[in-house]
């Protein structure tokens, strides 16, 4: 249901551009957001975007760096990022969430992708 896609290996100042795929079915009217985790902590919110990408917020250590955005007539969201630096090291998920809300904790979310892996060397 949820196809995240664009991790890999980059040296740190460097972009990617993360993609989540999810089935109409799936994503129709919901929010979107992205999560990451490192071995060992607890998956922390990245960015979120509503249903309409009027609201997205960011957390504060990815501010002015990434961007999300959504394709709604492909149903794919986005993660920009920019300027990447080694903490930003992690498996990185897209998920759906119950609502419409662009929600910053985990909990409102419903349905999760597979994660991919980005790699940030210093």
């Amino acid at each position: 249901q949820l196809q995240a896609s664009g991790g890999g290996f980059v040296q740190a100042g460097g972009s990617l551009r993360l993609s989540c795929t999810a089935s109409r079915r799936t994503a129709s009217n919901n929010a979107v957001g992205w999560f990451r985790q490192v071995p060992g902590k607890e998956r922390e919110f990245v960015a979120a975007i509503s249903y309409r990408g009027i609201t997205t917020p960011y957390a504060d250590s990815v501010k002015g760096r990434f961007t999300i955005s959504r394709d709604v007539a492909t149903n794919t969201v986005y993660l920009q990022m920019n300027s990447l630096k080694p903490e930003d090291t992690a498996v990185y998920y897209c998920a759906v969430a119950r609502g419409s809300i662009a929600a910053e904790s985990s909990s409102l979310y419903q349905y999760w992708g597979q994660g991919t892996l980005v790699t940030v060397s210093s």
